[in-house]
């Protein structure tokens, strides 16, 4: 359902006024004069997140579709055949807000610490979060108290490498500038020094995602991304911003001492044996899996291993961002949220990161956002219906 219709999504997104732009610098890179994609993703929305708010708001406001603000919802009316509406909380009063059908499109639980370090495990109620602090698992509890079904990867989440000095919830006017994608081109060290991933083991679309965890299993839950200025030109517009860690140097002895937590004598020994890796006689080419690879180490990097031989070096201070939470609500191909004997709950839909079984373990790049359209229209058609049926 979500790859077959993505494509209507996108052409719907665009019927509203949102705008499209190729991905220039983050999905393909310029070699010999030409950028080549290679994979998927090959649009952005023109303007970011901010943007696609702002056209669907004014899309909403053509439709006559009221928003109502500082309104919390706190729970679903509803008897045993259907749901009939919310009961919500506006300025410290209560109100029932009755209604022939509900979507729930409230995002996961990962602005809530108590429910990460629940269900996530130890030490992620610590991480920061990318994202609205206001995305603290509500719709999941309004549902399951209501008898819906629960489906997923609980235990797993969305998390990047995210600068280490950001604030605890996401920033608007620095937007997604805090994360740090292009450690393929480069080396990820923690505390000891060490790597403890394969920087290159895949394009970043299909690691950053799982990576973000990795970094909070290291001690101090920190790492530095480091890089020579053979990457520089390949480093996207995140590791320009002003509010940023970062540490430069002319060698490797004198970026030792600046990287904070890291124990410069690990550091030097993992530089030193990283260069010193035997690798193939291949070119360096980050629009393929180029098989410029290490070998004989404890962790090798299987593709963009360049060595780290060109000052200045660059380094820059990572912790976990989360951005949303893989577990919650079982739905159909409709979009209706089922319950534990698989009948659709009359009444309620569900889309975007509320829904769970989309995503285990790890992610593919920007299908969270197709996943919200495909399913968030799935389930407004849906409502439509149960409106009429109800009305």
């Amino acid at each position: 359902m979500l790859i077959s219709n993505s494509f209507d999504a996108a052409m719907w997104l665009a019927k509203h006024g949102v705008r499209f732009q190729p991905a220039l610098g983050r999905q393909a890179f310029n070699m010999d004069g030409k950028f080549k994609f290679w994979g998927g993703l090959a649009c952005h929305i023109l303007g970011g997140g901010q943007m696609l708010t702002k056209t669907l708001h004014e899309a909403l406001e053509r439709a006559e579709i009221p928003v109502l603000y500082e309104t919390q919802a706190v729970g679903l009316l509803h008897d045993d055949a259907s749901v009939s509406g919310v009961r919500v909380t506006h300025h410290g009063r209560g109100h029932d807000l009755r209604a022939k059908a509900v979507v729930l499109a409230c995002g996961g639980f990962e602005s809530n610490p108590e429910m990460r370090a629940r269900y996530l495990g130890p030490n992620w109620d610590l991480a920061k979060v990318r994202g609205t602090r206001y995305n603290t698992g509500w719709g999941h509890r309004m549902a399951m108290d209501a008898g819906a079904a629960m489906t997923g990867h609980w235990s797993g989440a969305h998390a990047v490498q995210w600068d280490m000095n950001a604030p605890e919830f996401g920033d608007l006017s620095i937007g997604d500038k805090f994360q740090k994608h292009n450690y393929p081109f480069g080396i990820i060290v923690n505390a000891r020094g060490e790597r403890f991933v394969n920087e290159g083991a895949d394009f970043h679309s299909y690691t950053y995602a799982k990576y973000g965890a990795e970094v909070l299993k290291q001690p101090g839950l920190f790492a530095w991304q480091v890089f020579d200025q053979k990457a520089t030109r390949l480093l996207r517009d995140e590791y320009r911003i002003p509010r940023i860690t970062k540490e430069s140097a002319n060698s490797f002895e004198e970026l030792a001492g600046k990287l904070t937590g890291v124990d410069p004598q690990g550091f030097l020994r993992t530089i030193a044996e990283y260069n010193a890796a035997p690798r193939p006689d291949v070119a360096f080419n980050p629009n393929v899996h180029d098989g410029l690879g290490t070998s004989g180490l404890a962790i090798n990097k299987t593709n963009w291993a360049q060595r780290l031989d060109t000052p200045p070096y660059d380094a820059y201070g990572v912790t976990t961002g989360v951005t949303f939470t893989f577990g919650g609500l079982k739905i159909s191909t409709d979009a209706e949220v089922l319950d534990p004997s698989g009948r659709g709950m009359g009444g309620l839909f569900a889309a975007g990161e509320i829904v769970g079984g989309l995503y285990y373990h790890n992610y593919g790049s920007g299908t969270g956002l197709v996943a919200g359209v495909v399913f968030g229209r799935l389930a407004g058609e849906g409502a439509a219906r149960a409106a009429r049926r109800n009305g």
